[in-house]
């Protein structure tokens, strides 16, 4: 193989990887991609690999509203704008799988109900509850922490809880599997490969926290893994498996996390 088309190979590796960046991008955000990226099943379960940067990017504009609106407001309201920001660039889709899920497990006496009420599109008592809980418990801990502490949470925070979902799918049987709904709730694929990846990436975040934050960072590691395992033992328990909006609650249970974890220490 010549230079030319070992640059050629390069480049059409490098073109494939962006290209499952971007769909990763397209199914957990609202943020413009472009409309005509090759897709297929396979493509879509290998971008699992970047979920984990997406959260980053989803945390960078969080991060960038609250800085830029702290010089103008007072450290809650500016709390306030950036998770209206996430939310907007993620349409709350993790939001909205932790209220299903609340709605489903807390609702649901059998694995059969739960699995019927977290397919409602409809919230319930429980999702609103946790819903509005999580949703002030991000607000409380973010105000609770120094500006630029708070600005590099939410970017770690962010890819920490995709990288959960991925952690999920990769050693967790699918609990839609056999009912009759599994062939519009086909299971998602995480290889070993591409479940490397992620963990490369949550590696260099967290890395990168440990500089930043120094002992905060491993504190809030430890509450986000606490929240997380247990909520995972929770739906596993209950379902014999995960849903997406399993994969949705875990995210924000991780999140969130992180955050108290980052205010018990600072």
């Amino acid at each position: 193989m010549n230079s030319t088309e070992a640059g050629e190979a390069w480049a059409g590796r490098t073109r494939a990887q962006w290209h499952l960046f971007l769909l990763a991008l397209q199914f957990l955000t609202r943020l413009p991609v472009p409309r005509d990226l090759p897709w297929s099943p396979e493509a879509q379960a290998r971008a699992g690999r970047y979920y984990p940067a997406v959260g980053l990017v989803v945390g960078g504009i969080g991060a960038g509203v609250l800085a830029l609106g702290a010089q103008v407001w007072p450290l809650p309201l500016a709390v306030l704008l950036s998770l209206a920001a996430t939310l907007i660039a993620t349409g709350a889709l993790h939001e909205d799988g932790l209220a299903d899920a609340a709605d489903g497990l807390m609702g649901g006496a059998t694995r059969a109900r739960a699995l019927e009420i977290m397919r409602d599109s409809r919230i319930g008592t429980y999702g609103t509850v946790a819903l509005g809980m999580a949703l002030a418990i991000k607000v409380a801990a973010l105000t609770a922490l120094p500006l630029d502490a708070a600005c590099v949470g939410l970017i770690v925070a962010q890819a920490l809880g995709r990288g959960a979902a991925v952690a999920v799918i990769a050693t967790t049987g699918y609990a839609r599997v056999g009912d009759a709904a599994a062939s519009k709730f086909p299971a998602p694929v995480v290889n070993r490969r591409d479940g490397m990846v992620a963990l490369v990436t949550l590696l260099a975040v967290l890395l990168a926290a440990g500089a930043a934050l120094g002992m905060a960072a491993l504190v809030g590691l430890g509450v986000a893994a606490l929240l997380g395992l247990t909520f995972h033992r929770i739906y596993v328990a209950k379902l014999g498996g995960y849903t997406g909006d399993c994969l949705g609650g875990i995210q924000q249970l991780v999140e969130i996390g992180f955050y108290l974890g980052l205010a018990a220490w600072l």
